[in-house]
């Protein structure tokens, strides 16, 4: 019965059929014959039954690939399934791509986020913030599975993972990239290695986002199948579910032109070989930069412009004694400048500067607050010319707020070129006046203003009689 049964299967494999649901058809009806043609009066475990027939399964199809050097969907050993790609899919996202390789594929998002949406990081050994995060769903209906969809498990967590190292590699420094990204990948159909797949949709969505990455990230998931009795072996590029099923090794290896950026490896025999191990490596260089040059042909560099609703950004640095006056006394002046120009603005000290953030996705409420900070933290300088607003009248003059936050004095002879006996009528509390800074007092540091120097000087001013 093994030699029967082994031989049906051996013909179902070798048929090479690539698509995944008409090969499991074919051998489950192998299965069920089976089952049907030992009659109802024998009574029969199904579960040694479908371990007994999964074992011949295995065995027809691991020596179609060791014996003839044959894979189960036709292809080569290092021969990548198919690939399709398109990006800027979602209008809504700041960057979203699809990637399909063969029966495998991922939409993926990127959003762009200001610094206030950085995750804290606080643990046993570490602590600092996290500004970059990368989201793995597979729901059941990917695999044709019917289940209610629920938190992601361990295998969800450690696919993310692999995927967020994979990419992390190649993010900009943090002076280059003033935002929080986070990557989603979901999963809509599976068939081997959609880990790999989020590589590239996520290297993909980013490039599509604007994210100035240093360069487009691929991965691949390497396979194996030994005989360690004959030493023979064989290596298979982009490995079907059903080989990762079935074989000794999942490898799976990502990175750039240039190098690999993660990598991650599940075996099933006892030790590697280092020469079968550089022959896998070898091969899994030769897929990725296919994959690489396939996805160049839908999108090969960042974009250089953001899309038109995500979050702008700029960095700007003061003078660390300044920080105070930018935030104001209980952060009002921060505040003010944010509900009037709708900006997000985010102030921290660092290396004895004060680094200012500010996000818009509104050009003209960027400007609005890059003019408001500038006003602030400029620095008065002698001889220039402001357009103030009247604080106080005193009798001996009256202060005008020149700049954001600094007065000066301009005294009743720097008024009007004629003399003035008192301030009555003069100037009214509230108006906008010309003046320019004459003068800065080196003990005090207080502002002394002029008018008259700005106005025509009178013919005969000064003359005596």
């Amino acid at each position: 019965m093994h030699a029967e049964l082994y031989e049906k299967c051996y013909a179902v494999v070798a048929q090479q059929i690539a698509n995944k649901s008409e090969r499991s058809r074919l051998i489950k009806e192998i299965k069920e014959a089976f089952i049907a043609s030992l009659g109802e009066e024998h009574a029969y475990d199904s579960f040694l039954i479908n371990q007994y027939f999964g074992k011949i399964h295995k065995e027809a199809a691991r020596n179609l690939t060791l014996n003839e050097k044959k894979r189960l969907d036709g292809r080569r050993l290092d021969e990548v399934r198919p690939i399709w790609s398109v990006v800027d899919y979602l209008p809504s996202a700041h960057g979203s791509a699809v990637f399909t390789r063969g029966e495998t594929q991922s939409v993926t998002t990127a959003t762009l986020g200001t610094k206030l949406d950085e995750q804290m990081v606080d643990g046993a050994m570490i602590s600092g913030y996290n500004k970059f995060f990368l989201h793995y769903n597979f729901p059941g209906f990917s695999t044709g599975e019917v289940k209610p969809n629920r938190g992601p498990g361990r295998r969800e967590v450690g696919h993310g993972n692999l995927a967020m190292r994979a990419l992390k590699k190649v993010l900009p420094s943090d002076a280059e990239n003033p935002y929080t990204i986070r990557v989603v990948s979901d999963i809509l159909e599976s068939n081997g290695s959609s880990s790999m797949a989020t590589v590239c949709a996520g290297s993909l969505a980013l490039m599509d986002a604007g994210v100035p990455i240093k360069s487009a990230v691929t991965g691949i998931a390497m396979g194996m199948i030994s005989d360690a009795k004959t030493g023979n072996y064989s290596i298979l590029s982009d490995i079907l579910g059903d080989e990762d099923h079935l074989g000794d090794m999942d490898f799976k290896v990502t990175g750039t032109s240039k190098g690999i950026t993660a990598c991650q490896m599940d075996l099933k025999v006892e030790g590697l070989d280092y020469s079968v191990l550089k022959e896998a490596l070898y091969q899994a260089r030769a897929g990725r930069l296919h994959i690489l040059d396939e996805i160049n042909k839908t999108l090969d560099a960042p974009r250089p412009e953001l899309k038109p609703h995500a979050p702008r950004s700029f960095n700007m640095n003061i003078p660390k004694e300044l920080i105070g006056a930018v935030i104001g006394p209980g952060g009002k002046v921060i505040q003010e400048i944010q509900k009037d120009t709708g900006a997000t603005i985010v102030i921290e000290e660092i290396d004895n500067q004060g680094k200012i953030n500010i996000f818009s996705n509104n050009q003209d409420s960027m400007d609005g607050a890059i003019a408001r900070i500038k006003a602030i933290v400029a620095q008065p300088e002698i001889g220039e010319t402001y357009t103030g607003k009247v604080k106080n009248i005193m009798p001996f003059g009256a202060f005008v707020e020149f700049m954001p936050g600094k007065d000066g004095l301009l005294h009743i002879s720097e008024i009007k070129w004629e003399r003035l006996e008192t301030m009555d009528g003069v100037l009214e509390a509230g108006e906008e006046i010309v003046v320019k800074l004459i003068d800065v007092d080196k003990k005090t540091g207080k502002f002394k203003l002029s008018r008259k120097v700005l106005l025509p000087k009178p013919e005969g001013h000064g003359k005596k009689a």
